[in-house]
């Protein structure tokens, strides 16, 4: 038989999350062989994909960046492309860019519980076997988004573009641009639009709370100037994550109070008699849907100036020369960006069965946020949607490490979850109800409502319980496999 190259465990994906994952690997658990599969030809993820004008973070540099390797940016949000530079960086810096291999599409996974090994089927025909299944694979596909079919769109003589395929040779200087959407793309990317359009207009159907937060963080400056760097890092960290934390509970505790607190920042920062009412009161309650941010109120500065226009309302149909929406007005425009979505897609696409049965996400239970019922030896990255995905991501990754010592202590080779009645009523990953959301409700796996089946939006709960908790908790079952793999190259000793 072929010999099928056999590793300890495998990482797939390598942008943010994969490289967090193959720093911890080489850090805690030296004596596991590894490598890191990525699809694409580059570092970095999805801050390689997005290339549209303005694409920065939603969330503070201090709680988005890894905790061993702080980013030293000025800005509080950090703009995509310094974004994928610190990731490039920090892979280069532990060596880990050795371990990746790039243009590596994982398009199945295959369990075997007799040989306990994952067969992982790589496109083009390459395949690799291993223990441990690490999938840093994000939630959304990179080769897909959600594309409404607008009437009328072939008739439009302007060019229709997507965020997520941003094209290099498109020249929007002086040109009317109209944005559809109104969700942190939108509001990340019409700023940044406005500086060399002639005029832009957001169309959405519905508004969004947008937050102001500073651009500058003069408290870690202060922080930085009298402390030592590393002990300043440390302080500021805990801080936004505290404040996170805080801010969201305060904000679902207290709706009302939280509706008040956007429309006031909102106000104050528009002409006098602009309709706040109508363009950013939501219908919804804070973090009902994930919050966008405006760093130094940058998206109301834009429409005080007069660079950009916000209209509140729905698609007719394209026409030759814009979009003519319900009211009977028609928007001119000679570019029409669709920032209209994401599709969700677990597990990067790839198809995954153990023992020949398909395993079905949307049927999976995820167990401390991070390994999915019936599936051995196998975790996903999962991040917060209140919160850095950072935070989230080094919490899975410090699991999976902590899990695979234990193994290697107990001497077992498989590790599975099991769901029953201790995980209490199921509910979707994603508790938001963005469209994005809601679209892929049924596609991705579910948590429960109590013990290690419960997914908490809370870094401060969650640290203790996944990073400190005990890991062979109930609902985790163990196992040693006895007969040695067939048919493939001797695996590395433990």
């Amino acid at each position: 038989m072929t010999s099928v190259e056999d590793l300890d465990v495998v990482v797939v994906g390598a942008g943010l999350s994969g490289i967090g994952a193959a720093y911890r690997l080489k850090t805690r658990c030296p004596s596991r062989r590894f490598t890191i599969l990525e699809g694409r030809g580059a570092v970095g993820g999805t801050w390689d994909l997005f290339r549209f004008p303005g694409v920065r973070s939603d969330s503070d540099i201090a709680t988005l960046s890894y905790p061993f390797r702080p980013a030293q940016h000025e800005q509080r949000i950090a703009s995509g492309p310094s974004i994928l530079r610190y990731i490039r960086e920090t892979a280069a810096a532990y060596g880990i860019d050795r371990e990746i291999r790039f243009n590596h599409r994982v398009v199945s996974a295959r369990w075997s519980t007799a040989e306990a090994r994952w067969t992982l089927d790589i496109e083009g025909g390459g395949r690799l076997r291993c223990r441990f299944l690490y999938l840093c694979t994000g939630y959304y596909a990179y080769d897909a988004a959600h594309a409404p079919d607008f009437p009328g769109a072939g008739d439009f003589r302007g060019r229709i573009v997507h965020p997520q395929w941003w094209p290099e040779d498109l020249d929007y200087s002086g040109r009317r641009v109209v944005v559809i959407g109104s969700g942190a793309t939108a509001v990340t990317m019409v700023p940044a639009l406005a500086a060399r359009a002639g005029h832009v207009t957001m169309l959405q159907r519905s508004p969004s709370y947008v937050g102001v937060l500073p651009e500058r963080d003069r408290g870690a400056d202060l922080l930085r100037t009298f402390l030592p760097r590393r002990m300043a890092n440390r302080l500021i960290r805990t801080r936004n994550i505290v404040l996170g934390v805080f801010g969201y509970w305060m904000c679902r505790r207290f709706p009302e109070a939280a509706r008040r607190f956007f429309f006031k920042q909102a106000r104050e920062r528009l002409p006098p008699g602009y309709p706040v009412e109508r363009h950013f009161r939501p219908r919804y309650d804070p973090w009902d849907q994930r919050l966008c941010l405006a760093p130094d109120g940058d998206l109301f500065t834009a429409i005080s100036a007069g660079k950009v226009s916000v209209v509140t309302d729905t698609i007719q149909r394209f026409t030759k020369g814009g979009i003519l929406v319900s009211s009977g007005e028609e928007l001119p425009a000679d570019v029409v960006v669709t920032a209209t979505g994401l599709k969700l897609q677990p597990f990067g696409g790839m198809s995954i069965s153990v023992d020949g049965r398909a395993l079905d996400p949307g049927q999976a239970v995820l167990y401390r946020g991070v390994m999915l019922s019936g599936a051995p030896n196998l975790a996903w990255c999962m991040g917060y949607v209140n919160a850095s995905w950072t935070l989230r991501a080094d919490l899975s990754s410090t699991f999976v490490c902590r899990l695979l010592r234990y193994m290697d202590r107990r001497g077992f080779d498989v590790a599975v979850p099991e769901a029953g009645a201790g995980t209490g009523p199921l509910q979707p990953v994603l508790s938001l109800t963005s469209g994005y959301a809601a679209r892929a409700r049924e596609e991705m796996p579910k948590i429960g409502a109590r013990g290690p089946w419960l997914l908490r939006q809370n870094y401060l709960k969650d640290w203790w319980a996944v990073a400190l908790g005990r890991v062979d908790g109930p609902g985790l079952s163990f196992a040693t496999v006895t007969a040695p793999p067939a048919g493939t190259s001797a695996p590395s000793p433990r």
